[in-house]
């Protein structure tokens, strides 16, 4: 008789998820696919790769596939970052890129690396609303962050976009299979990364006319 597969803090997060005892990684995992090293410092392709993707947000479902149906490019936006020199530097650069777009910044919002729950930061980036959310972190404590956002509030992880330090397999791993489902973001180069389940899929940067 086969017995039932252990329920991932992920795999509903209307139900499952919100009935888990704690959100928090244990520490043996985290042990298991740590250390990680700390982001490295975005860069200029990286941050127009961003801005490029929130303008023209995918709609719910499309996956990595072509498709010819948008989300409204977002106006407003929360950005949330971990403590590290890099992450912090990244945010404050999309933060001015974003409004010199023209669009609206509602919060900056910080978290550590280590703390009893992260419910406080989760409920910071939540409040106002926000049209999306742009996050510049290091993996562990995204990690740990998601997954107290997917079990505490009405974050949508469809809806939030990294720089390519959220782009990490083993922090796809550590959040659980669904908790980071539909979250993209960019790569140094200027390419793309998607998180579809328990896969991060990447695509390289688009060839500018004239280019081979």
């Amino acid at each position: 008789m086969r017995r039932p597969r252990p329920t991932s803090l992920g795999d509903s997060p209307a139900s499952s998820a919100r009935l888990a005892p704690s959100p928090r990684i244990p520490q043996y995992e985290t042990d298991a696919y740590g250390p990680f090293d700390a982001p490295a410092p975005h860069t200029d392709i990286e941050l127009t790769a961003l801005l490029a993707l929130l303008a023209a947000p995918p709609a719910p479902g499309d996956g990595d596939r072509a498709c010819h149906r948008r989300r409204t490019a977002p106006a407003t936006l929360t950005i949330g970052h971990s403590r590290d020199d890099a992450s912090t530097v990244a945010a404050a650069a999309f933060a001015e890129a974003w409004r010199a777009a023209g669009g609206t910044v509602l919060a900056l919002v910080d978290w550590p690396e280590r703390a009893a729950s992260w419910l406080r930061p989760a409920r910071r980036f939540t409040a106002g609303e926000p049209d999306a959310w742009v996050v510049a972190a290091a993996p562990l404590g995204w990690a740990q962050m998601s997954r107290r956002l997917r079990h505490s509030t009405a974050w949508d992880p469809s809806r939030t976009y990294g720089f390519a330090s959220a782009g990490d397999s083993r922090l796809v791993a550590l959040a659980g299979p669904e908790t980071l489902h539909g979250m993209r973001g960019a790569t140094p180069d200027g390419g793309t990364w998607l998180i579809d389940q328990r896969w991060v899929t990447r695509r390289p940067p688009r060839l500018a006319p004239g280019q081979t």
